[in-house]
């Protein structure tokens, strides 16, 4: 009898035993010849456990273009002339201060049909904040970006810096937020280091697979000038854009 009452305890308990909140600090072996970049199995398992994803289906010829948006360096129209011009959507990922500097760029983002997702308010390491900081950074942006545009929510989440840890992904996905990571990126992020169009045309190409979620960084002049060769040359090669909202079709 006190071995069952001690079962039903422990069911009962089991709701309430906490997730690890240990730093993840996201990272891959990148694709190489075709062949899908690879995280490995428990961060693989980790991620589908709440919803969350870095790459779509090995069999499918789909890229899923997405740009994360610290701050505003005079390069996101040049993008969005491009992706206008080739009929490609994508999702950029702001900030707080995103959305406060630059609001008629994220209104032309919604207006063509581009989604915005979440890179929290203030760009702090999430793990190192308690769970309601976490939800309140999130709702930060997406209230921002309600106020500016018809997008009501934000529901995909980028951890700044790529830090997450298992209760970041379940607070979030308790509330009704997707992590969404990426598969193919290159050090494109110090806007006062360019290397040039031809460097980032093939840092980006190198690691292309099918599936990919790419993650470029809008500050970047080489990105900007590098992205319609990239697109027109993965059109010729088969592949296709696809919206984060239709990856649940992978």
């Amino acid at each position: 009898m006190k071995q069952f009452i001690f079962f039903v305890m422990f069911l009962f308990m089991l709701p309430m035993i906490a997730v690890s909140s240990e730093s993840v600090h996201w990272g891959f072996q990148k694709a190489t010849d075709g062949k899908q970049a690879e995280a490995g199995k428990h961060l693989d398992e980790m991620l589908a456990k709440y919803d969350s994803f870095y790459k779509g289906s090995p069999k499918k010829k789909v890229v899923y273009l997405t740009f994360d948006n610290g701050y505003e360096n005079g390069h996101t129209k040049t993008i969005l002339d491009t992706l206008k011009k080739e009929k490609v959507p994508a999702a950029f990922f702001v900030t707080g201060h995103y959305v406060e500097s630059a609001p008629d760029l994220i209104k032309r983002m919604v207006k063509e049909g581009h989604i915005v997702g979440n890179h929290s308010w203030h760009h702090y390491d999430l793990t190192a904040v308690p769970s309601s900081t976490v939800i309140e950074e999130i709702q930060m942006v997406e209230k921002g970006v309600a106020k500016l545009t018809s997008q009501k929510k934000t529901k995909y989440v980028r951890p700044p810096r790529g830090i997450f840890s298992e209760n970041v992904l379940k607070t979030a996905q308790k509330a009704g937020y997707t992590h969404v990571m990426w598969s193919i990126a290159y050090v494109d992020w110090y806007a006062d280091q360019p290397k040039g169009k031809q460097y980032a045309y093939d840092e980006i190409m190198k690691q292309m697979h099918p599936g990919a979620v790419i993650l470029l960084h809008s500050v970047s002049k080489d990105n900007a000038e590098a992205l319609p060769d990239v697109i027109r040359d993965l059109k010729k090669k088969g592949y296709t854009f696809k919206s984060l909202d239709e990856f649940a079709g992978a």
